[in-house]
């Protein structure tokens, strides 16, 4: 990362999400409906240069392309805006076997605005769903797959992460 991803000044206050849902599809938004949240995931997209808008767009674009099945509930991007593509109670195509019971949320380079907005996001999330910071896992701990890049490479971070979202629930 190209900042020091100390502690951030944020609480578990709803951020401002820009919501643009998907299409539903069977490629990106089937509408499936989740009966619990159990658990946030985190992502790496792989296009770290790309916008928010781009992943959803990406996303929202597969119900014509077919060429895969990918999406997630919220994309956080360079200068921390929020979209939301998949509402929280709908399955999206992020985790694998953990779809049918987490809200995923995907981000590309993380900047310090990416940051702070994935931290809030993460904390309000948890506390909506009576969640804590050890319920956030990465998409490594359920496939193995390096994503999110960043918290796989290092696991400092990834526990600075962690701390950061108990503090915002403590706020």
């Amino acid at each position: 990362m190209s900042f020091d991803y100390g502690t951030v000044n944020v609480d578990a206050s709803e951020p401002v999400i820009d919501v643009q849902l998907l299409d539903v599809n069977p490629y990106s938004r089937p509408g499936t409906t989740i009966d619990e949240i159990h658990g946030i995931v985190i992502h790496y997209t792989a296009n770290p240069g790309s916008t928010a808008q781009e992943n959803r767009d990406y996303f929202n674009g597969l119900k014509d392309s077919h060429e895969t099945e990918a999406s997630s509930n919220f994309v956080v991007g360079l200068e921390g805006e929020i979209i939301q593509c998949v509402p929280t109670w709908e399955m999206a195509y992020a985790s694998n076997e953990r779809n049918a019971d987490t809200v995923s949320i995907e981000t590309g380079k993380f900047t310090k605005e990416t940051y702070q907005s994935m931290v809030q996001l993460t904390a309000w999330l948890c506390k909506k769903y009576n969640l804590n910071e050890d319920q956030v896992i990465r998409h490594y701990d359920v496939t193995g797959k390096i994503c999110p890049k960043y918290f796989v490479e290092d696991e400092a971070a990834w526990e600075q992460f962690k701390n950061n979202i108990r503090k915002a629930l403590e706020e």
